[in-house]
């Protein structure tokens, strides 16, 4: 599946992801602490502006009680809307520092959550407001700020050099937890993606399989009525001797069920070849993997050795996984590409090799890991204008080998830094693709497939 067609599945399933309702919680719980906050001040000997207090949490009990109301429990809402609503917790937070210490109140802290939460859930650009105003804001209230004080009228002063070490620390921290919150969700959300995209091709696969099977299937089925029309039509060509025009439909109509049943017979046959049985030779399948790309201008060398070729299953995880990797492998190499077959008592074994200039030495140990460019530039535009260079048909491969217990491997079969006359025939990329012999093998007794000659 192209890369781009896959990229559109994903925006039509992403969507709207955060609640109304999940932000609305977390508020009640953000006010709850405020209150609790400001019960428990009398008992430290605290004074603070209650009035004031009072109307920046009740601003945002009234905004919470209105979205309740006016918006279904179920309501989504956009990128745009999560970052308002972030925007207005983190405004109403800085509000109230403002009147009870700034950056010298120990829940200036709390500034942290709604930049975290933008960095996690809201694209870059969305992230940056957030972060941003996070810091504008934290910057005023630490030097424009009603100071605590105690019941006393005593005002708690702390030296500038302090003031600024906690402004510094503030800062650093909505910097480094928004870069570390976003790291981390755009390497889960890459995943999932990516995952999302391997099942898609799995699923394409899937269907291309069992529309074999259905294609074979039709066409024996039709046989038997296809025969009957034939014999129908011609005792009515004999029935009809000397009627010209009703003996040259009947003969049409004869004609016409010979070519249907020619083509029926293609397509069982190509229903079987696609289908084939259940379980084929080894070589078999890995040919069938690669034959979408064998005659498009690069030479496909395939090595068997001599004997009896393992009989595996016809799993489509594995048609689609090897075709991935010659897709590959056909699409950077120069004029060749080998395919070598291996096999012993304990494992078998694929390796693909082409002569290519093979990986980026800094991006072997990420090979397979989604959204991740994998060739030069310069290789990329001249032999591949259409590639967009990101790495998930690799990914899609190595998963899809991987649930069928296979052990993947990425190397260059060169020096990178050889001469052009210094470099070996096989210079390019290798993957090595490696089973457990048990996770292939058909079981002994397995039947072939149910697909029968058609009786035309």
């Amino acid at each position: 599946m192209a890369h781009a067609d896959v990229q559109t599945r994903l925006r039509e399933v992403r969507g709207d992801w955060v609640r109304l309702r999940t932000l609305i919680v977390l508020r009640w719980m953000a006010i709850g602490g405020q209150i609790a906050a400001l019960v428990a001040a009398p008992l430290f000997q605290l004074h603070l502006p209650m009035g004031l207090c009072s109307l920046v949490v009740g601003a945002s009990v009234t905004a919470n009680l209105a979205f309740m109301f006016v918006y279904p429990a179920n309501k989504r809402l956009t990128e745009t809307e999560v970052m308002l609503m972030l925007l207005f917790d983190l405004g109403q937070l800085i509000l109230l520092l403002s009147v009870t210490g700034g950056t010298t109140n120990p829940f200036s802290l709390l500034i942290l959550a709604p930049v975290t939460i933008a960095a996690s859930a809201l694209d870059l650009r969305a992230a940056l407001i957030v972060a941003g105003s996070a810091v504008a804001l934290v910057t005023v209230i630490a030097f424009v700020n009603l100071p605590l004080t105690r019941v006393n009228g005593a005002e708690f002063q702390m030296p500038m050099l302090f003031r600024f070490g906690l402004w510094l620390s503030l800062v650093i921290a909505i910097v480094f937890m928004g870069l570390y919150s976003r790291r981390v969700a755009t390497e889960i959300g890459a995943m999932s993606n990516a995952l999302f995209a391997t099942q898609l091709a799995l699923s394409r696969e899937q269907k291309l399989t069992d529309l074999g099977g259905v294609v074979a299937a039709a066409a024996h089925e039709l046989g038997t009525p296809l025969a009957t029309i034939k014999l129908v039509s011609a005792e009515m060509m004999a029935a009809l001797e000397g009627q010209s025009e009703l003996q040259e439909d009947a003969r049409l109509i004869y004609g016409q069920a010979d070519r249907c049943r020619d083509i029926l017979r293609a397509m069982g046959r190509s229903g079987k070849d696609d289908l084939q049985v259940k379980q084929a030779p080894f070589a078999a399948v890995v040919q069938e993997a690669a034959e979408p790309h064998l005659h498009r201008g690069k030479l496909v060398v395939f090595a068997v050795p001599d004997g009896s070729q393992p009989m595996i299953l016809r799993r489509p995880e594995v048609i689609h996984g090897l075709r991935n990797l010659v897709q590959n492998a056909v699409d950077f190499a120069r004029m060749r590409v080998w395919v070598d077959l291996e096999w012993t008592d304990r494992s078998i074994t694929v390796r693909i090799i082409d002569d290519g200039s093979g990986f980026p030495a800094p991006l072997i140990g990420r090979i397979g890991d989604p959204f991740v460019r994998l060739r030069k530039a310069p290789l990329q535009s001249s032999l591949r204008p259409e590639y967009e260079g990101m790495g998930l048909g690799l990914f899609i491969a190595k998963t899809l080998l991987e649930r069928t217990g296979a052990d993947l491997t990425f190397a260059n079969a060169a020096d990178p830094f050889l001469l052009p006359g210094e470099r070996p025939e096989r210079c390019g990329a290798v993957v090595e693709v490696t089973w457990p012999r048990s996770a292939l093998l058909a079981p002994p007794d397995m039947v072939q497939g149910e697909n029968l000659p058609n009786q035309g």
